[in-house]
């Protein structure tokens, strides 16, 4: 580890008062001594992995990390600040700061150095030996493990430089002592997006708050250098498991039919104790896992997770059911589309294919693809509260969920209905759940006790209780809707375009996207309808449009990364993925966002003034000739993007740019943030 951290690489009076600020002073002492080649470029990659989960841990520590294509050797910087910066922690502010640089195509033996360090950050002694420490020499020497800290243990694995490892997987579990005196038994798996910190942190956790419980705790740790599988017998021989995952669990049906707590990999380093008497309870009441998920996890995997607010947990009940939706949405909208294109649009009172149908007629061909396409939007409703209960309660939930939707749509309660059915379902799924069974009775608990018992209880709810009085509210807002005209209608079209590119694909972008398509999911939708999807499409293809031309006219504001980026942005943009502009957006979110938003507004209400309009929910600039007014179309787009272009290049050409290459520590201490936490990011 000699060689991965230096006194150079050291600040003992880091002065940055934000998270972005610290970041590039540290990043700024990589690049001066060779170690990060594109400091923009780098700052832009770290941003996209703080997007993810925040990076402060309990204890005053803060450590961003990241994978890049900008680091030429694996590389550690450290900063101690008086003030103290926020990272996102539930505790307070940070006061150590580490930078962590891992190349893209890091080699194990120095990810596992890294991952060694981070364990050791769970030493108290050894973080306390940091605060003390007087010159950045010394500093660099106790991190490198060339001075021991006071109170740390010389034998522990976890205060060395050397590779860091779990419990070994053949040793405690399977030599503890049988009967009934034997320790409790726990399994664990650790896993972050980079496999870099927090996996390892967390393991350390768990084994130590297992060591002070008398549990015996074997990790396995998924990290970037690969894993080593638990053997199997001590997976069998395991009482419970803990996942702390915030990536799928590789093989995670290997656990599969014992208790377990399945949460995110950082309440897994702040509060392992709750989550060994958790899952010990679990074991006591005999609540097991019916079936694991597939070895590559799913959308949901950790929807709900542990230690995460309601409201966090709605958001991502709601998103799961709105992810699922979407493809019926996408599919069936297109058809219907098409079959008015061929058809006419008086193809919805074309008489059903299987009576009549002419190989040679235009006709019969539109009235086929009307046919499929309003199948597939029958299935959205169901789709949608069936996968938000999914979210909530995993695979018992589908059954209760796909049921209640379907009832709403037997209701006329619609949207706002199969809502209220996928929460319904869920919650009852998870009631059901709590009660204690005789041990006879679990085998046949998902397959027939769960669905039933769901199942009845939502549908006398959504039949007899609640149904009628959201189907009243579904025709309140339908009315609403088509009542809008003039300033109203313009108004709701500058909205829904601030909405579509507030977050780029995310929560709010899917609630404007799922408040168009659930007007038009209907065989004749009203002319209102289509305006509101007109309006919100057009203004979800101006942020990608608009990077891409802001690349293309003034290249030298983005780095070699973003222009690469911009290039995909142009077909991206004009297929209708507002996620083509995330990577711009996480790396500098307070000037592309706000001009974004901009631009969307623009569109969206010009969009609803020309009173364009689309049947399609998807598609881009390959559906134009489905749209109402198309020529206007393409200027309110035309037009959102250009206020995008204009004020993102006004913006960052505002900015003074740090030196990038050998610049002075200096120079990059004094550099400007780069912005509050990006809102969207694709995994490193």
């Amino acid at each position: 580890m000699s060689d991965t951290i230096t006194a150079d690489l050291v600040d003992l009076d880091l002065s940055a008062d934000t998270k972005e600020a610290a970041t590039r002073a540290l990043a700024g002492r990589m690049a001066a001594h060779g170690r990060v080649t594109d400091l923009e470029g780098f700052l832009a990659d770290v941003a996209v992995r703080e997007a993810q989960m925040p990076t402060g841990l309990d204890g005053g520590i803060g450590i961003p990390h990241c994978r890049s294509e900008h680091v030429t050797e694996p590389t550690l910087a450290f900063g101690r600040s008086t003030a103290g910066i926020d990272f996102g922690a539930a505790d307070g502010p940070a006061d150590l700061i580490f930078l962590i640089a891992a190349p893209a195509g890091a080699d194990d033996a120095h990810l596992t150095i890294l991952s060694a360090l981070a364990r050791r950050l769970m030493n108290t002694g050894f973080t306390d030996a940091l605060r003390s420490a007087t010159d950045a020499e010394t500093t660099a020497a106790l991190i490198r493990g060339e001075e021991t800290a006071a109170g740390a243990d010389p034998a522990d694995p976890a205060d060395s430089a050397g590779p860091a490892t779990s419990a070994d997987p053949a040793g405690p579990a399977t030599s503890a002592a049988s009967g009934e005196d034997r320790p409790f038994r726990i399994v664990a798996v650790t896993s972050c997006p980079t496999g870099i910190a927090h996996t390892y942190m967390a393991a350390e956790s768990l084994e130590n708050a297992g060591h002070e419980a008398g549990v015996e705790v074997v990790v396995e740790t998924q990290g970037s250098a690969g894993f080593t599988r638990l053997d199997p017998a001590v997976i069998d021989a395991a009482d419970a498991v803990i996942l702390a995952h915030d990536v799928p669990v590789r093989e995670k049906e290997r656990f599969a039919g014992k208790p377990t707590v399945d949460t995110g990999v950082k309440a897994a380093i702040n509060r392992p104790a709750a989550l060994i008497t958790e899952v010990r309870a679990k074991a006591e009441r005999g609540e097991t896992t019916t079936a694991a998920a597939p070895s590559g996890g799913t959308p949901v995997e950790r929807t709900g997770a542990n230690g995460e607010g309601y409201g966090t947990k709605l958001r991502t009940w709601l998103m799961s059911g709105v992810s699922y939706m979407v493809p019926f949405v996408a599919a069936g909208g297109l058809l219907i589309a098409l079959g008015f294109a061929i058809g006419g649009y008086e193809i919805n009172e074309a008489p059903s294919v299987m009576d009549h149908f002419v190989w040679t007629q235009a006709d019969s061909w539109g009235a086929l693809l009307f046919q499929i396409g309003g199948v597939a939007f029958g299935f959205l409703v169901p789709v949608l509260a069936g996968y938000i209960a999914y979210g909530m309660a995993d695979r018992p939930g589908l059954v209760p969920g796909f049921v209640g939707g379907a009832i709403s749509l037997t209701v006329n309660a619609g949207f706002l209905g199969g809502l209220a059915a996928g929460l319904i379902a869920g919650g009852v799924v998870l009631a059901v759940q709590r009660v204690r069974i005789p041990a006879a009775l679990r085998g046949i608990m998902p397959v027939v006790v769960i669905p039933l018992i769901s199942s009845a209880v939502v549908g006398f709810l959504m039949f007899v209780v609640i149904g009628k009085p959201i189907a009243e509210a579904q025709k309140g807002m339908t009315d609403w809707l088509n009542g809008l005209t003039g300033t109203n209608a313009v108004l709701l079209g500058a909205l829904l375009g601030l909405m579509m590119c507030f977050d780029l694909g995310g929560p709010v972008n899917k609630v404007a996207y799922t408040f168009a398509t659930a007007g038009i999911a209907v065989a004749s939708p009203s002319d209102s309808a289509m305006k509101v999807m007109a309006a919100v499409m057009a203004a979800g293809m101006v942020p990608p449009l608009a990077m891409a031309l802001a690349t293309s006219v003034r290249g030298r504001l983005f780095n070699r990364a973003e222009r690469e980026n911009g290039k995909a942005a142009w077909v991206l943009g004009a297929s209708f993925i507002s996620e083509g502009a995330i990577p711009f957006a996480a790396a500098d979110p307070l000037r592309v966002i706000p001009a974004s938003m901009a631009g969307g507004a623009v569109t969206g209400a010009l969009s609803m003034a020309f009173g364009a309009t689309l049947r399609a929910p998807h598609g881009g600039i390959f559906v134009v000739p489905l749209i109402g007014n198309p020529l206007l179309y393409l200027v309110a787009i035309a037009a959102g993007v250009c206020v995008t272009t204009a004020l993102v290049i006004v913006l960052k050409g505002l900015r003074r740019t740090a030196p990038v290459g050998p610049a002075t520590s200096e120079q990059a201490t004094a550099a400007p943030a780069r912005g509050k936490e990006a809102v969207a990011a694709q995994p490193l």
